[in-house]
């Protein structure tokens, strides 16, 4: 297997596959990943955190997807049509889409995806204080009808937060946990191997039809899988992250620290590079709602 292949063109691979303890690979079509964090939780509207927005690319699916320009294309709508100057969006779904467990990924498991996650995002929220009418008008269409235009309704859509889940786990409380992950992505979750605080295992999903147009670009176009499972390998020690990594006990470490980047560099038979250009930095902020208002900090 062509690793370098696999990192070019599998972004759900790219996006989210991690595991805890160090293995060798169990198969050639296994891919031995070292994660930034463990995977806490697999719910992506209660949490922010990366390491869930990384699962949920794997796991689940969106309706849009950012291309590498961040402009968002279809991803499980095969089309889209407006009318009433902008008012009304009806959002076609590709045919043949599957959930994990075999069942249809109908219209009403999008509206109810949507919804739940439009309670905890901004620019959810946004569009929701902006929408008359959700609903599902058949078991392939989604329609908005807004009270008046909403440009970025697919950017927001787009969000790698509103993953698409089955209605009985979308009607979850939005401040309340899912207990299990089913969705329509490249890969399934392997709930019987997890390990917390140390490995979680994913297989391909054969039931996921990738978009027969375009190409892979960041979140969006075909999510090709060339391999058969992923495992996360959870390591909080650096220093064994980069021996089993040298040893070829691993396939791919996400975020080595800086201190050892020269070192792994001296490894011909390494190849490293920044897969993430986008960035992250913190902040605070002052909360004004009192005279006394304490700093709060926001990622």
């Amino acid at each position: 297997m062509n690793r370098r292949e696999f990192v070019k063109n599998s972004l759900a691979g790219a996006a989210a596959l991690a595991a805890p303890q160090i293995v060798r690979a169990e198969a050639r079509t296994t891919i031995n990943f070292v994660p930034h964090a463990d995977l806490a939780s697999l719910d992506p509207v209660w949490t922010t955190a990366d390491i869930t927005r990384n699962f949920s690319l794997a796991v689940y699916d969106t309706l849009y997807g950012y291309d590498a320009e961040f402009r968002a294309q279809p991803q499980m709508v095969q089309t889209h049509t407006t009318e009433d100057s902008g008012t009304q969006w009806d959002l076609t779904l590709r045919d043949g889409l599957k959930f994990d467990d075999g069942a249809p990924v109908l219209a009403r498991d999008c509206v109810a995806t949507i919804r739940r996650w439009a309670k905890r995002y901004p620019l959810g929220q946004a569009l929701m204080a902006r929408t008359d009418e959700l609903s599902a008008v058949s078991d392939r269409v989604i329609r908005f009808r807004l009270k008046k235009p909403f440009p970025l309704l697919p950017d927001a859509l787009a969000e790698p937060y509103c993953s698409v889940m089955p209605e009985q786990l979308a009607k979850t409380d939005s401040f309340e946990q899912i207990k299990e992950a089913i969705g329509s992505g490249p890969f399934k979750f392997v709930a019987s191997e997890r390990i917390p605080g140390q490995r979680v295992v994913f297989e391909k999903n054969p039931d996921y039809v990738p978009r027969g147009d375009g190409k892979p670009s960041f979140s969006a176009g075909p999510k090709v899988v060339y391999v058969d499972r992923v495992v996360w390998n959870f390591v909080q020690d650096p220093s064994t992250d980069s021996a089993a990594l040298a040893q070829g006990e691993v396939d791919w470490w996400e975020n080595p620290t800086i201190d050892l980047i020269p070192q792994l560099k001296r490894n011909k038979d390494l190849v490293i590079t920044v897969k993430d250009r986008t960035g992250e930095i913190g902040c605070l902020r002052f909360n004004l709602g009192s005279d006394l208002a304490p700093i709060a900090p926001v990622r």
